[in-house]
C-alpha cells in the first residue's frame, strides 16, 4: 500500500471531507476562539475540569464536534508524519532486533556508576560535616580568644592605670622644681621618678606640673583605652567585678585633673592647660574642663561684676541695667580669659571639643544675672527691657566675635546656654505692651466725638513732616512711626511689628468706611464707632481726605525708605518684597476712600449753592405777574450762588490743603452746580413756552369775540413775549455766571453743562458762541 493509500485509509469520511474543505481554503469550520489546543498539552490537563468549564457557556453537541475535529486534524498531522519519513517508519521494525539485550547491556555500567557516585557523596558529606564543625570550633575558639584577650587587655590596662595614679600621688603638692640628677635632691629624684615620666621631665629641668599634666594626660589616654574595652565586654562578670576599680580610678583622674587645671590656669601655664585639655577630650569630658574654667576663672570676675544680691547704691532706677555690668565683663574676657579662647580655637590644637564660650562664660554670665538682676528680664518696663536686651545682643556679638568662622557661630547660636539665654528674654510679652501702647493712643484718638483740627502750621510729626490737619491723623502717624523707632523696635519679632503697621493703617481705613457709612445711612445704629461722621460739619471732611493723601503719600515715601532697611539685613530680597507689597496694600486701601470723603463736601457745597440756584424760579413769576420791558442786567441771585463755595475755599482753617485738592473741589462742586442750573432753567423755558403758547390761544379766541362785537385787539410785540423776557433774563444771568466762575479758575466754556446751559437760554445768534 501507498504512503497515500495509508494516509486515506487512515481518515474517516468526514474528517476526510473537512481536510479537502481546508485544502481549497473553506474557513467555515474554523475553530471558535473558546477552543484552545494548547491545553491538551499541558502537564496538569484535567478532563473532567475542562468539560466542567466548559459546560457552562458550550453544548456539550459543539464540544464533542470540535473534539472530533480536532482529534482528526491530529489524525491528519499523524499521516503527515508517516508518509514524510515513511521509509524510516518502515525501517522501523528491522532495526528493532534484540532491543532487551541491548538494553540490558546499557543498564549495568549504568548502575555501577550510580553505586559510585552514592559512595562519593556520602564520603564527600561526611568530610563536610566533619570540616564545618572544625570550622565552628574554630570560629568558637578564636571568640574565646579574642574575649580572654580583651579581658587580659582591661586587667592590664587597670593595673597600668592604677600604677600610674600611684605614681600620680607620689608628686608633692607644690609647684616646686624638681631637681636634676646628680644635684643634692638627687635621691628625692629618683624615688619619685624611677625611670618614669617625672624623671624624664626632670632631666628637662621641666616643673612638677608640667610632669604631673603629662602624667595625667597619658592616665586619661589609658583610661579612654579602659573604657573601650569595658564597652565590649561589659556584660561579662570579669568586667562587672573591675567596675568598682575602674570608678574608683576615674574618680581619682578627675580630682587629680581638676586640681591640675586649675592650678594652670592660675598660672597662665600653657603647657599644663595643654596637656590637661588633651586630657579631658581623651576621657571625653570636654563638660568638666568648661565647668573648671568656669568656677576658677570666669565666676570670679563675673561675681564682681554682678553680686548675687543688688549693692544699695545701685537698687533704683539702674539697679537692673546691664549696658555697664556687660562692658565690665567684656574687658574681663579680654584680660582674663583671652588666653585660653585664642588656645581653643587656634588650628590644629585639636582643642576645637570645648565651647568655653557658652558653656563657661555666658552660662555663668547667665546664672549670675538670675540671681543679681531678675529684674533685667522683665518686660514691664519696656524701655528698659529693649536696652537690656540690645546690651545682651551687643554682648553676645562681642562673644561670636571669638568664632573663626560663620560654622562656629552657627555651632555658638545652637548651645543649649546660648538658647537658655535667649529664652529668658519673654519679647512676646514685650511687643504686646508695646501693641497695647500703641494701639491704644490711636483708639483714643479714633474715639473722639469729631474730628479735632490742628492749628495750621502745628501738624508736625515726630519726623518733621507738615501738613496733617486732624489730631486723628497726627495720632496715627506718631503710632505708625513709633512701631520702626530705636527704642521701640526689636528685630527678632519684626514679624509681629509689621502686623501692628498694617492693622494700624486698616483700622484707621475701617474707621473712616464706618464713618462715611454712618453718615450715609443718617444714624450710627447699624454702624457703631461712626458718630463722629454725623457730628462732623462737611468741611471737615476735606481735611479728612486731606490727611488720607498726605499718609498715603509719606507710607509710600519715606516711611517705606525707612522699613525696608530694617528688615534687609537679616531677609531676603523676596521676604522685602512681600513687605514692600503689603504696605503699598494698606496704603491703597486707605486711598480708596478718599471719593467718598470728597462726595460729602462736594455734596454738602453743592447743596448750599443750589438752594441759592433755586430763586432762578422767581423769574417766571416776575415776567408773569408784570408787564415788565426785556431786561438788561442779570438777576441779584446770581452773585450768591456761588457764594458757598468761594468762603470755603478762602476760609484759613482749611489753609492745608493743597492746590489740587482746591482745584479739583472747586471744578466738581461747579459741574454739579451747573447740572442743576441747566435742569432749572430749561424747566423755566419748558414752561414759559408753555404758558405763552397758552395765553396766544386765549388772545386769539378773544380777538375772534371782539371781531365778532366790533371791537379792535391790538398783538403784543416781543417785548411782551414771555418765554423771550425769560431767555434773555436767563442769558444775563448765565453770562454772570460765567464771569464768577471764572473769578474762581474755572474755564466754563471747557463745560459741557454750561455749553448745554447757554445753548438753552441764548439768542439763536450767539448759540455757537460762549462768550461773556
Amino acid at each position: 500500500m501507498s504512503p497515500t493509500e495509508v494516509a486515506s485509509a487512515a481518515l474517516p469520511g468526514a474528517n476526510r471531507h473537512k481536510s479537502v474543505s481546508a485544502l481549497f481554503g473553506d474557513d467555515a469550520d474554523s475553530e471558535p476562539l473558546w477552543f484552545k489546543k494548547d491545553t491538551f498539552a499541558k502537564a496538569d490537563f484535567d478532563s473532567e475540569a475542562y468539560i466542567r468549564d466548559l459546560r457552562r457557556f458550550v453544548a456539550f453537541d459543539t464540544l464533542r464536534t470540535e473534539l472530533r475535529g480536532h482529534l482528526g486534524a491530529l489524525k491528519n498531522e499523524l499521516v503527515e508524519l508517516i508518509n514524510r519519513d515513511y521509509t524510516d517508519f518502515v525501517n522501523l521494525s528491522t532495526k528493532l532486533v534484540d532491543v532487551d539485550g541491548a538494553v540490558l547491556r546499557m543498564r549495568m555500567p549504568l548502575n555501577e556508576l550510580r553505586a559510585r557516585l552514592v559512595t562519593v557523596r556520602e564520603s564527600v558529606h561526611t568530610s563536610l560535616a566533619a570540616l564545618q564543625d572544625g570550622l565552628k570550633r574554630r570560629a568558637d575558639a578564636s571568640a574565646s580568644r579574642e574575649v580572654l584577650e580583651l579581658l587580659l587587655d582591661t586587667s592590664h590596662v587597670v593595673s597600668k592605670v592604677k600604677k600610674l595614679l600611684v605614681e600620680l600621688q607620689s608628686f608633692p603638692e607644690d609647684g616646686a622644681q624638681v631637681p636634676a640628677q646628680g644635684d643634692s635632691e638627687g635621691k628625692v629624684t629618683r624615688a619619685y621618678s624611677n625611670g618614669n615620666i617625672a624623671g624624664d621631665a626632670a632631666e628637662h629641668g621641666a616643673s612638677l606640673e608640667d610632669a604631673r599634666s603629662r602624667l595625667l594626660e597619658r592616665i586619661a589616654s589609658e583610661m579612654n583605652r579602659l573604657k573601650f574595652y569595658v564597652a565590649q565586654a561589659q556584660d561579662l562578670p570579669f568586667i562587672q567585678n573591675m567596675q568598682p576599680r575602674i570608678g574608683n580610678a576615674d574618680v581619682s583622674l578627675d580630682a587629680s585633673l581638676r586640681r591640675c587645671f586649675e592650678g594652670g590656669l592660675e598660672r597662665r601655664d600653657d603647657t599644663v592647660i595643654y596637656h590637661c585639655l588633651r586630657a579631658y577630650a581623651a576621657i571625653d569630658n570636654t563638660a568638666g574642663a568648661e565647668e573648671v574654667f568656669r568656677s576658677a576663672i570666669v565666676a570670679p570676675f563675673v561675681q564682681r561684676s554682678v553680686p548675687p544680691s543688688p549693692a544699695r547704691d545701685t537698687v533704683g532706677a539702674s539697679a537692673d541695667k546691664l549696658a555697664e555690668v556687660f562692658d565690665e565683663i567684656e574687658v574681663h574676657i579680654q584680660t582674663e580669659c583671652q588666653f585660653l579662647l585664642d588656645k581653643a580655637v587656634a588650628a590644629n590644637s585639636g582643642l576645637h571639643v570645648f565651647d568655653f564660650l557658652s558653656n563657661s562664660i555666658l552660662k555663668e554670665v547667665h546664672s549670675a544675672i538670675q540671681k543679681g538682676k531678675s529684674g533685667a528680664f522683665s518686660p514691664g518696663k519696656p524701655a528698659e527691657f529693649l536696652a537690656n536686651y540690645k546690651s545682651s545682643l551687643k554682648f553676645l556679638r562681642f562673644l561670636e566675635g571669638y568664632c573663626q568662622s560663620p560654622a562656629a557661630v552657627a555651632a555658638f547660636r545652637s548651645q543649649t546656654a546660648y538658647t537658655d539665654f535667649m529664652r529668658q528674654w519673654n519679647l512676646g510679652v514685650y511687643f504686646t505692651l508695646r501693641f497695647q501702647e500703641i494701639a491704644q493712643s490711636l483708639d483714643t484718638a479714633l474715639s473722639a466725638p469729631t474730628p479735632s483740627p490742628i492749628h495750621v502750621g502745628s501738624s508736625r510729626a515726630a519726623d518733621g513732616s507738615l501738613g496733617l490737619a486732624l489730631q486723628s491723623s497726627v495720632t496715627l502717624w506718631d503710632c505708625l512711626q513709633r512701631c520702626w523707632k530705636e527704642g521701640v523696635y526689636i528685630e527678632a519679632v519684626s514679624d509681629k511689628f509689621l502686623r501692628l503697621t498694617l492693622q494700624l493703617l486698616s483700622r484707621y481705613t475701617t474707621w473712616l468706611s464706618t464713618g462715611l457709612a454712618a453718615r450715609k445711612a443718617g444714624n450710627a445704629t447699624s454702624h457703631p464707632g461712626g458718630e463722629w461722621a454725623l457730628a462732623a460739619a462737611p468741611e471737615d471732611f476735606v481735611l479728612v481726605r486731606h490727611d488720607v493723601e498726605l499718609l498715603v503719600g509719606m507710607v509710600k515715601g519715606s516711611y517705606m525708605d525707612h522699613v525696608l532697611p530694617l528688615l534687609s539685613g537679616n531677609n531676603s530680597e523676596e521676604v522685602c518684597e512681600v513687605v514692600r507689597q503689603s504696605l503699598l496694600q494698606g496704603a491703597e486701601a486707605l486711598l480708596a476712600i478718599v471719593p467718598a470723603l470728597s462726595d460729602v463736601l462736594t455734596e454738602a457745597l453743592t447743596e448750599k449753592c443750589v438752594e441759592v440756584l433755586r430763586q432762578v424760579k422767581g423769574i417766571i413769576a416776575t415776567y408773569r405777574m408784570t408787564n415788565r420791558p426785556l431786561p438788561s442786567r442779570h438777576s441779584p441771585y446770581v452773585t450768591s450762588v456761588l457764594q458757598p463755595l468761594k468762603t470755603f475755599v478762602e476760609d484759613e482753617r482749611f489753609a492745608h490743603l493743597t492746590k489740587e485738592i482746591r482745584a479739583e473741589l472747586i471744578l466738581s462742586v461747579s459741574e454739579k452746580i451747573t447740572v442743576t442750573y441747566d435742569v432749572l432753567a430749561r424747566d423755566m423755558v419748558s414752561v414759559a413756552r408753555t404758558t405763552e403758547s397758552s395765553l396766544q390761544r386765549l388772545r386769539r379766541g378773544a380777538r375772534q369775540r371782539g371781531a365778532g362785537a366790533g371791537t379792535e385787539t391790538n398783538d403784543n410785540n416781543i417785548s411782551d413775549n414771555l418765554s423771550d423776557k425769560i431767555c434773555a433774563q436767563l442769558f444775563l444771568d448765565v453770562q454772570e455766571y460765567g464771569r464768577r466762575l471764572a473769578a474762581l479758575g474755572i474755564a466754563a466754556a471747557d463745560m459741557t453743562a454750561y455749553t448745554s446751559l447757554w445753548q438753552c437760554v441764548a439768542p439763536p445768534d450767539r448759540q455757537n458762541v460762549v462768550e461773556f
